[in-house]
């Protein structure tokens, strides 16, 4: 891989995470229309360690909000002034179950046969679908401070459904969070919040396995650059999204979801 294809997928990852129209189908694609090799899971989860640094940085206050909540719901009465940011970091917990889970479950699965540029036109069609569906008729009254464990746990089972390329992470939370009555900025709030915890434990799973040798064909190089590169493009599209969702539909990403599923479906 050479610099600049890890500086392009890097800006890829970066506008298609938090964009809900799928980063890992996009950076399956990307280098098959450009006639690049494959890059491989390991560098797409190495941007993606860009991105959730990207949104530790921009939520740094509800980042050490939500842990001070977390430490005080340990101690007697559940945190007093606390509760709020408890109530939402253990939301947060029961969210990432779900999809750690199955990513130990399918994690081979979906690094072989889950890169078939056929199932990614069909998860954007569909999950593009639904994720209108929801913008549409979801009541959208809801603040990110009103999701509980119990909505906590819903969202993050669809996340484990973004583990299927094309899902789209972001989308397909933001899906359930507006199908439960968020807000579109809460949705995508709670939804950039979530991608943490994963995020935190996939990166030290990466680092690990690099220590010990057992990632070849990737450079160190190539690692830095994309995270880096995803982290600081990522950190603007983060403000771009907010700015959107408070006054304008989620219907153009609709839309694109539904262009590209069929560009897919006759392309390939």
């Amino acid at each position: 891989m050479t610099a600049l294809q890890a500086i392009v997928l890097a800006l890829v990852q970066a506008v298609t995470e938090f964009l809900p129209i799928s980063s890992s189908g996009h950076l399956i694609l990307l280098p098959r229309l450009l006639g690049w090799s494959d890059q491989g899971l390991e560098f797409d989860i190495a941007t993606n360690t860009g991105t959730m640094i990207a949104v530790l940085v921009y939520f740094r206050s509800d980042v050490a909000g939500i842990l001070r909540g977390f430490a005080a719901s340990f101690r007697r009465g559940g945190g007093g002034a606390c509760a709020p940011e408890a109530r939402l970091a253990w939301a947060l917990v029961w969210g990432t179950i779900p999809a750690g889970l199955a990513g130990l479950l399918f994690k081979d699965w979906i690094s072989t046969y889950g890169r078939d540029p056929h199932l990614i036109a069909t998860t954007a069609i569909v999950y593009g679908l639904l994720l209108g569906l929801a913008d549409r008729f979801g009541r959208r009254e809801l603040p990110v401070g009103a999701v509980g464990r119990r909505q906590g746990l819903l969202i993050g089972c669809a996340q484990a459904l973004a583990l299927v390329p094309g899902t789209s992470r972001s989308g397909v939370t933001m899906t359930a969070a507006l199908a439960l009555g968020l807000t579109r900025e809460a949705a995508a709030r709670f939804a950039f919040l979530l991608s943490v915890p994963i995020g935190i434990l996939v990166a030290a799973k990466q680092a690990l396995d690099f220590a010990r040798g057992e990632i070849v064909g990737l450079s160190a190089s190539s690692v830095v650059i994309g995270i880096g590169v995803s982290a600081i493009a990522g950190y603007l599209v983060i403000a771009a999204l907010l700015a959107w969702v408070r006054s304008r539909p989620l219907t153009l990403f609709v839309v694109y979801r539904l262009l590209l599923g069929i560009f897919l479906y006759a392309w390939f």
